[in-house]
């Protein structure tokens, strides 16, 4: 009995496997017939111009049927579509689903600009170096110090200088004869000395010798060197003090050297301070040093800044921005909208009838969020600037660019193969 069932259970699965096998056949040829049916009934109201493999779209066929490269039914290219292969067409209700948004492409005129950080630095250029202009002893150092600001004319060292008092003894004695022509070589000799010609005056104004002189500081600023303390016996030359004029600062910038076009001598800058939020500056670029740094590959721009308040101090950090009087109209697109894939950079192009082309652009600088096209875009082309990676990718399921005809109708399948290998490519490259 057990026997009996086991064959009948047998019987049944092989009638049940015969019947599923028959009719998945039935079900593949009535679908076959049906799609070839309708082929012709679609072209009564529209006129194909050929028929492709969306896989393959570079190859073209005369009549319908089924992919020799897929397994999968050709689709019909009609008349109105116009033909483009790597088009792809969005009704207007899905597009705004999808979030479409449209830029327009757009002609302006720019200035040379260019951001970098900056360093403040003292004005090298506003330097003074106080010397000794006779041998002699120090007999006082007023309380001065490394880093102590000081204005112009503020006493630095009391200097007693043995030699000038035997000469100025001579120049009174001179003076009281009324001959004028020795007057004038002892004056003259006293300037040999190193007295100035304001100390000269007051000799002659006070009638007496005086062998102490005060130095002071010929301009204002910050004190970078001291050299000298009390009791020091100095020689005529030797430096006492160095002094960096403050009413003026440079702010020193690394500019890329692929930037070192866009840089020159005269240019405006704009400067924010992090120590000063809300306020923005003006200062002048004033050079563009020689040299590049061999190991960033940068430039130096040396732009100055007023200083006369002394609100900024050397080793701060200043933000940049670079502004030249040269314009040029350039075509922009927001930045948004270019699909970067690290080996080319493409831009959709919304055309008439709600179609969109993909179009590979060469790129520019970026400018407040805008991107510069050098190449691929006119003024007045609109360009889809959110949701495209969306139309970039049913365009690559296409053929991106339609591998621009790359293939002919007549290839064989060794060529449909690499252009197949290539669409993957294009894929894995905007996937990256």
């Amino acid at each position: 009995m057990n026997a009996r069932n086991v064959k009948m259970a047998g019987l049944m699965a092989v009638l049940m496997l015969a019947g599923a096998i028959g009719g998945y056949w039935f079900a593949q040829r009535q679908m076959h017939s049906t799609t070839a049916e309708m082929a012709p009934a679609a072209g009564n109201d529209r006129k194909a111009l050929y028929w492709y493999d969306p896989m393959v779209p570079a190859q073209r066929f005369d009549k319908p049927g089924k992919s020799p490269f897929m397994d999968m039914q050709l689709v019909p290219m009609y008349a109105d579509e116009g033909g483009d292969q790597a088009g792809v067409k969005i009704d207007s209700s899905v597009m705004q689903n999808l979030g479409i948004r449209l830029a327009k492409v757009e002609l302006a005129s720019l200035a040379a600009t260019l951001d970098a950080v900056a360093t403040v630095q003292f004005n090298d250029r506003d330097v003074a170096v106080v010397q000794a202009r006779s041998g002699g002893f120090v007999e006082r150092v007023y309380a001065r110090a490394p880093g102590d600001v000081i204005g112009k004319g503020a006493p630095l060292v009391d200097l007693r200088v043995p030699e000038w008092f035997g000469a100025q003894s001579e120049f009174l004695a001179l003076r009281g004869m009324g001959d004028e022509t020795l007057t004038n070589a002892a004056r003259e000799r006293l300037r040999q000395l190193g007295m100035s010609a304001d100390m000269i005056a007051r000799l002659e104004q006070s009638g007496r010798p005086q062998a102490l002189v005060t130095i002071a500081s010929p301009i204002g600023g910050v004190i970078q060197t001291l050299d000298i303390r009390a009791g020091m016996s100095v020689v005529a030359g030797a430096p006492l003090a160095r002094i960096n004029g403050l009413d003026t600062v440079w702010l020193e910038a690394a500019i890329p050297e692929t930037q070192a076009g866009l840089v020159e001598a005269g240019m405006s800058a704009q400067v924010q301070f992090a120590a000063y939020p809300t306020e923005k500056f003006t200062g002048k670029v004033i050079a563009v040093l020689p040299e590049t740094n061999r190991e960033s590959h940068t430039l130096r721009v040396r732009v100055e800044l007023s200083n006369r308040q002394l609100r900024f101090k050397p080793g701060m950090f200043a933000q940049l921005r670079l502004q030249g009087a040269r314009h040029e109209t350039v075509v922009l697109i927001p930045a948004e909208a270019v699909i970067r894939s690290g080996a080319r950079n493409v831009v959709i192009v919304a055309l008439d009838g709600g179609r969109y082309h993909p179009v590979e652009v060469e790129t520019g600088r970026e400018v407040d969020g805008k991107t510069v096209i050098v190449k691929g875009l006119s003024a007045g082309q609109q360009v889809v600037a959110s949701g495209q990676f969306l139309i970039d990718s049913e365009a690559s399921l296409k053929g991106v660019m339609a591998r621009m005809n790359q293939v002919r109708p007549d290839a064989g399948a060794d060529t449909v193969d690499a252009v197949m290998q290539s669409g993957k490519m294009d894929k894995m490259e905007t996937a990256q």
